[in-house]
């Protein structure tokens, strides 16, 4: 035989094993796919049999991995095959006769399963160890199709299984990819949420993957559990995985990607108070500080960080370390940022701080919290509505529960801002500017004389006849309290129209209509004190509407009349002393 002939002779021998090997992988593969069928129609030892299904479905994947990278080049390969294809037939014929009911024993049929398990458990190990191992070169993305709209639970969990196997199996590309479409499964059907909290090898890879040092292992991983942490009853599994101190490490030392995800997934496991001790004890709330300090440079991740460090200031010890770190500060920066997530963020979490603590609204106020929250609020600012809104709530919040940041407020100019918003802001501010202007009355006696120099009053009587019974409600209320100083009651009666427009809502036929009675009869009852106001209300033409209602027992009405009759009959026994 010459060289040639000897050579190519050589050439077929080598391709026999070759062709065999692939041969057998595919007869594996179907082989499989038909006992997995099979086993669904068995009705003993079922907790059994579910266990055996699950693990041929991850051995089943794993084969479609091998098949599709090019496996006919490792000779490791054919060993594993052989085996594998012998405990398929050996799996073949118990379940044959589960289904028959033709075994000898129950004892002898549970340890026989008990054995089939481990032998498959046993060659999923070795197939992990040759992908590991980094002989077997990934061809292309191998992808089982994922199951249909509607498609019944088996189905979406024989997908799932297949993903995990390649995350387990895999090169990083197949790892990655594995990631990626569990990712977008999740996020086109939530369903498939359950099927993956369900199997807890599942969360068990993505919360191991949070420390891989593949970048894109490690970001998908984490905008998967972020996903998954958005459903309160997956919570608690991943918390019981251990998935806090991984998420951390992501915040200190991931991508930005990878820290984005990190962060929206504490936010969403602290949203109930929950899990401050835990993400504490990790050096959390010094990463997300850190990463707050990095100002909107970052975008969507420090909101997340502060949406976090926002929910963990319920706990007293928390809060105290937050402040010792310069949090206020810090978050009275944010403030001022351009984007809306960050200001919305950055607001609450300086409410939540300083809520019911005297020593940290102060620093608030020292540190420029005032001034920050003003130039949101202001009308003409570049900000959203939505912003300036939750601005005036956290004023309302942090500023009137002493004199001295009213004070501070007026001097600022927000009087002017709260009165252009009732002129011209839209239904919703115009509301909330009534709720301020009722809060802001009650805070100083400065405050309500600000608003009368401003001329808030003769807006409110418009508001009385809104068509809305909680505005007409508000602007009595906001009212009935500035007229509570002699000097806005004079301001007040100086003006007929006023008079005019408030004796109006008094009118037998619609005052149940008229908003609260309660407010209307408190602001002429003030009003009485004044004699310029006792005097108009006397001689205009609607105090008969008044007499009326007394006449018909409404208690207010009958005081009313009761004072301005006593304060006729004293006028004019001081007419008759003085004549």
């Amino acid at each position: 035989m010459g060289e040639e002939e000897q050579s190519s002779s050589q050439g077929k021998e080598t391709d026999q094993p070759s062709a065999a090997g692939e041969s057998s992988l595919r007869q594996a593969i179907q082989s499989i796919s038909s006992l997995i069928s099979l086993t669904y129609s068995i009705k003993i030892f079922a907790g059994k049999w579910k266990a055996i299904t699950a693990k041929l479905e991850e051995l089943n994947s794993g084969l479609a991995a091998v098949e599709n990278s090019d496996g006919d080049e490792n000779p490791v390969l054919a060993g594993v095959l052989s085996k594998t294809l012998a405990t398929i037939n050996e799996c073949h014929d118990l379940a044959r006769r589960c289904v028959d009911l033709s075994y000898s024993g129950k004892l002898l049929m549970q340890s026989d399963l008990d054995k089939l398990a481990a032998k498959l458990d046993l060659h999923a190990g070795s197939l992990s160890e040759i992908y590991n191992a980094g002989v077997l070169t990934h061809r292309f993305a191998i992808v089982v199709s994922r199951p249909g709209n509607g498609a019944c639970r088996d189905d979406m969990r024989f997908y799932v299984r297949d993903l995990m196997t390649r995350m387990k199996v895999g090169d990083a590309e197949m790892k990655r990819q594995a990631l990626e479409n569990l990712y977008e499964s999740i996020v086109e059907d939530d369903k498939y949420v359950k099927v993956v909290v369900e199997q807890s090898e599942v969360v068990g890879l993505l919360i191991g993957f949070l420390d891989s040092n593949e970048v894109g292992i490690q970001d998908g991983s984490a905008k998967i559990v972020a996903l998954v942490a958005g459903f309160g009853l997956c919570k608690g599994v991943l918390i019981g995985a251990g998935v806090i101190a991984p998420l951390i490490r992501v915040l200190e030392s991931g991508s930005e990607s990878g820290k984005e995800g990190a962060a929206r997934s504490l936010q969403r496991l602290t949203e109930n108070g929950d899990n401050g001790w835990s993400i504490s004890a990790h050096g959390g709330v010094t990463a997300l500080l850190k990463l707050c300090e990095c100002g909107e440079s970052s975008g969507g991740l420090v909101g997340s960080a502060c949406g976090v460090l926002k929910n963990l200031v319920g706990v007293e010890e928390i809060k105290r370390f937050m402040v010792e770190e310069g949090a206020v500060g810090t978050f009275i920066g944010l403030v001022r940022s351009k984007e809306e997530g960050l200001q919305i963020n950055a607001i609450a979490f300086l409410q939540n701080i300083a809520s019911g603590d005297e020593g940290i609204r102060n620093l608030v106020i020292k540190e420029g919290g005032i001034g920050a929250l003003l130039r949101v609020s202001e009308p003409r600012s570049d900000c959203s509505c939505k912003v300036r809104e939750i601005a005036l709530r956290a004023i309302e919040n942090l500023c009137f529960c002493c004199s001295r940041s009213v004070s501070v407020l007026i001097k600022y100019g927000f009087v002017d801002q709260l009165m252009y918003f009732l002129r011209n802001g839209e239904v919703s501010s115009q509301e909330l500017a009534l709720k301020v202007a009722i809060r802001l009355c009650e805070a100083s006696e400065e405050a309500k004389k600000a608003m009368g120099d401003a001329n808030f009053m003769t807006e409110l009587v418009k508001f009385l006849d809104s068509k809305s019974f909680e505005v007409r409600e508000m602007a009595a209320e906001a009212l009935s309290s500035m007229v509570l100083n002699p000097k806005n009651r004079k301001r007040f009666v100086q003006d007929d129209r006023n008079i005019r427009l408030l004796l109006q809502r008094f009118d037998p036929d619609q005052l149940g209509n008229a908003g609260n009675k309660k407010f209307l009869f408190s602001i002429l009852m003030s009003l009485t004190s004044c004699n310029s106001g006792r005097r108009k209300i006397a001689h205009s033409g609607y105090l008969k509407n008044i007499e009326k209602l007394a006449e018909a027992e409404v208690s207010d009405a009958k005081r009313l009349v009761k004072k301005l009759s006593t304060n006729r009959f004293r006028s004019m026994l001081s007419g008759i002393w003085h004549s």
